[in-house]
């Protein structure tokens, strides 16, 4: 019985510490896992790039690259004016042909956040230089602040906005129509006037805030382009995205979607909104080559 008690002493000592080094392990990860959602991720930034197969790109418009810049959402933590010129010098280093900026510059009611007022925005925003342009339409904080006064900033930068609008964009043999369209919930997002102002066959790329719009472009819409969902934020390893503002689901929360011959592009965006995290969901400045498909 002497002989025991250290042995069973011993192995009491060694779960205590085997105890506390999975707590302490956990405690690490933990914290871990919140820096990089809360803090490096959001402040992080990447250039994707993007392949597009799209049908009926014609060939003399293949390799046609935009930069597509959504959500912004400048103010947001570890999102400010700062992080705004990073994104310009990014979209400029990527030599695009056009960039699309599809809404919501501005925040309300993020945490942690600090607004900046859309001037400000605009005037660094003006320091894009892509050889055919930059467009934009308004997002849904952007109506929630004042879509005029968005609108008056941005286009005082040099900046189109195409609200229910289209405009023919013409780079040597190259020909297409550019569509903007309002945003879904706070727009007219008037697909049939904004298609009406097409005059001929040549192709079309519409853009909007909202990608729940998708489903009411027809088939002469090459591709539409979005933001709004963020990519969810926040990406669980096969669990998915918790939370995307779509009535849809995850079915446009971000990448190449492609639907009965329709295609979509929704970009994760720059900026957050309502919680600051990202997680697995980095921002991004989108950048798209265009081709047209094999055989075509």
């Amino acid at each position: 019985m002497a002989l025991t008690g250290p042995k069973s002493g011993s192995a009491h000592h060694s779960h205590s510490r085997v105890r506390k080094i999975f707590v302490a392990t956990f405690l690490l990860v933990g914290a871990t896992l919140i820096l990089w959602a809360f803090v490096f991720e959001p402040a992080s930034l990447r250039t994707a790039t993007y392949e597009l197969p799209v049908p009926g790109w014609p060939r003399q418009c293949s390799g046609l690259r935009i930069a597509v810049l959504a959500d912004l959402h400048i103010g947001s933590p570890f999102n400010g004016p700062g992080k705004l010129d990073r994104v310009v010098r990014a979209t400029n280093e990527a030599q695009s042909d056009l960039v699309l900026l599809t809404g919501d510059y501005v925040i309300q009611k993020v945490l942690g956040g600090t607004f900046v007022p859309p001037e400000t925005i605009a005037a660094t925003l003006r320091q894009l230089s892509p050889r055919l342009g930059s467009w934009a339409v308004l997002g849904n904080h952007d109506w929630w602040l004042d879509g005029g006064r968005v609108r008056r900033a941005l286009e005082s930068a040099g900046i189109r906005v195409l609200e229910d609008s289209s405009v023919r964009v013409d780079s040597g043999a190259c020909s297409f129509w550019l569509v903007g369209i309002g945003d879904l919930w706070e727009g007219r997002h008037d697909v049939r006037r904004a298609l009406g102002l097409v005059t001929d066959q040549a192709p079309i790329i519409a853009f909007t805030h909202n990608p729940d719009l998708f489903p009411d472009m027809p088939a002469r819409v090459n591709l539409t382009v979005a933001g709004h969902t963020h990519g969810g934020q926040v990406r669980v390893p096969f669990l998915g995205r918790p939370i995307v503002p779509s009535r849809f689901g995850e079915r446009y929360a971000v990448g190449h979607i492609v639907e009965d011959g329709r295609h979509l592009f929704v970009s994760s965006g720059i900026g957050t909104s309502i919680l600051p995290v990202r997680f697995l969901v980095p921002p991004e400045v989108a950048v798209l080559t265009l081709r047209a498909p094999t055989g075509d």
